[in-house]
């Protein structure tokens, strides 16, 4: 294993059970991530992005299933782990910040008590020790240590969030996996969180995973950036490439469906369409009916995934796009 990589994603396919039949809800992902990256999967809501989070967490819950592949996790396997070892992994070597803070979080419980709990079920720390580790990171993300007496109710989104994230850096673990943590709050909120958690990841030096739709949001944060369109990741890549010179007309679509703050003010476009039914997929790219470059092949043919440029694209028409963008 590369020194530098700390998760390979292998052919990773997830199903959904149902009584007509298995849905594939993420189909042959293939991903890396190394030590101290910051990358964010985008995509509309219903594209596979958190049931992909879920797989590489190991969190998936029946009717959901691992179909195929494997997530290799500092050299192991995690699929092919028990639940004790994972157990031991969580918290430790890698973390999840869940969706909503005031779900993941214990209602009846004081944040001290919820981190006290971690700490006991994951190491030998004294008492005293534990305190003071949950000090420091409260400390870290910006949320005065006194409100470690509180419950979660009496804070407001954001120092839940910022404590949810406490709690997943109280072992310094390798890789943070975020699922759209900032999704409940205000827009202000939202950009100090990122803030907050990219100064943590620079400072800390693990590697992130952040899912998210809106691609303003790790814009200027995110290394690289994974688009995911009806279970597929359809573009791969640096963030500013895909952000100067998109190559899949789905990451187009993506980034002109939100504003500018830096651009001429213009009318936003939007995707024509509905994204597929996954129980009825057909032969070719799962994006031809909404896409306005299609061709006729691209209702027979589902495109491999190529390497241009550095980047790895699902698109029959990318090598045309890339001629015409040159000339």
């Amino acid at each position: 294993m590369d020194d530098r990589r700390v998760l390979t994603v292998s052919g990773l396919s997830v199903d959904y059970l149902t009584g007509s039949g298995p849905v594939r809800a993420v189909d042959s992902v293939d991903l890396e991530l190394e030590a101290g990256e910051f990358l964010g999967i985008v995509g509309e809501s219903g594209s596979g992005k958190s049931t992909l989070l879920y797989a590489i967490a190991q969190l998936l819950t029946p009717p959901a299933e691992i179909a195929a592949g494997s997530v290799e996790f500092l050299g192991r396997d995690l699929v092919q782990l028990t639940r004790a070892q994972l157990r031991h992994s969580r918290w430790r070597d890698f973390s999840v910040v869940m969706q909503s803070a005031m779900n993941a979080l214990n209602p009846v419980m004081t944040l001290e008590a919820q981190m006290r709990d971690t700490c006991e079920a994951h190491t030998e720390m004294r008492s005293e020790e534990i305190h003071a580790r949950s000090v420091e990171v409260m400390r870290l993300v910006g949320v005065d240590p006194i409100h470690l007496r509180s419950y979660p109710h009496q804070l407001s989104g954001g120092m839940r969030q910022r404590a949810m994230i406490a709690m997943a850096l109280l072992f310094t673990p390798q890789l943070v996996i975020m699922d759209e943590p900032t999704s409940s709050l205000d827009v202000v909120a939202q950009r100090s969180l990122m803030i907050q958690v990219k100064r943590l990841q620079e400072r800390l030096g693990f590697a992130v995973i952040f899912v998210t739709h809106d691609m303003s949001l790790v814009g200027g944060i995110a290394d690289r950036l994974a688009v995911m369109y009806a279970g597929k990741l359809v573009e791969v890549g640096p963030t500013r490439d895909l952000f100067s010179r998109p190559l899949h007309p789905y990451t187009r679509g993506l980034l002109e469906a939100f504003p500018s703050i830096q651009a001429v003010r213009q009318r936003l476009i939007g995707i024509p369409g509905s994204p597929p039914d996954l129980a009825r997929l057909g032969a070719g790219c799962r994006f031809a009916t909404r896409c306005t470059d299609a061709i006729e092949v691209c209702a027979a043919t589902d495109p491999p995934a190529e390497n241009i440029d550095g980047r790895t694209v699902r698109c029959l028409r990318v090598k045309g796009w890339l001629g015409h963008a040159e000339q």
